[in-house]
C-alpha cells in the first residue's frame, strides 16, 4: 500500500475517532448518559452504526476514550507550562496555577465523574502528575525557594488536595487566591 493511502486511512480514521468522541461528550452533556445510544452517536457524528461499532463497544467506552484524550492533553500543557518558565520555583508555580485553572474550567461538566474518573488511565495519569509536582517541589527546594522540612511527595499530595477545590470556586480571582495561600503554605518556615 502506498504510504499517501496509508496516511490518507489513518487520517480519515483519527477524524472519524475524534468526531466520534467530541459529538458523544456533547450529547451526554444534553442528554444525560443514560439517554444517549450508540445510532444517536452514529447519526450526529454521520457515520454508520457498524462504523461505530468498529471503533467501540458501547457509549461507556467512547466516554471513557474521551477523557483519556482530555487527561492526556491536560499533562501535555502541564509539561509545556514548566518547560516554559525558568526556575524551579516559577515552574513550580506555573504548573499548579495551571492545574488550578484546569479543575476550575472543569468544574461545571455533567459528565458522570464516577464513570471517568477510574480505571488504569485515571490512575496513571494521577501518578503522572504527582511526580511531576513532587520533582519540581524537590528542585524548588533543593534551590531554597520552598520549605525542606517535609518530603516533596508530601507536599506534592497537599498541593493537588488543596488545589483540587478550584473547582468549586466561583470565579479565576478565587482560583489565584486559593493558588496564593497554596504557595504560602510551601514557604520555608521562618528560622526559630
Amino acid at each position: 500500500m502506498p504510504k499517501l493511502w496509508t496516511e490518507t486511512i489513518e487520517e480519515h480514521r483519527r477524524a472519524v475517532h475524534d468526531a466520534t468522541l467530541d459529538t458523544t461528550a456533547a450529547l451526554v452533556r444534553e442528554h444525560g448518559l443514560a439517554s444517549v445510544t450508540m445510532s444517536q452517536i452514529a447519526s450526529a457524528t454521520g457515520i454508520g452504526r457498524a462504523t461505530l461499532y468498529k471503533y467501540f463497544p458501547d457509549v461507556e467506552a467512547i466516554l471513557v476514550a474521551w477523557h483519556d484524550r482530555l487527561i492526556a492533553r491536560h499533562l501535555r500543557l502541564l509539561a509545556h507550562v514548566r518547560d516554559a518558565a525558568s526556575t524551579p520555583a516559577d515552574q513550580l508555580e506555573a504548573v499548579l496555577e495551571a492545574f488550578a485553572l484546569i479543575q476550575h474550567q472543569h468544574h461545571d461538566t455533567e459528565l458522570p465523574a464516577a464513570l471517568l474518573h477510574r480505571g488504569e488511565h485515571v490512575a496513571q495519569a494521577r501518578r503522572q502528575l504527582q511526580d511531576l509536582v513532587s520533582g519540581l517541589l524537590a528542585a524548588s527546594a533543593q534551590a531554597g525557594a520552598i520549605r525542606s522540612d517535609v518530603a516533596p511527595d508530601e507536599l506534592a499530595s497537599y498541593c493537588l488536595s488543596a488545589l483540587a477545590a478550584a473547582g468549586s470556586l466561583p470565579s479565576e480571582t478565587a482560583v489565584h487566591r486559593l493558588l496564593a495561600v497554596t504557595m504560602s503554605g510551601l514557604r520555608p518556615p521562618p528560622d526559630l
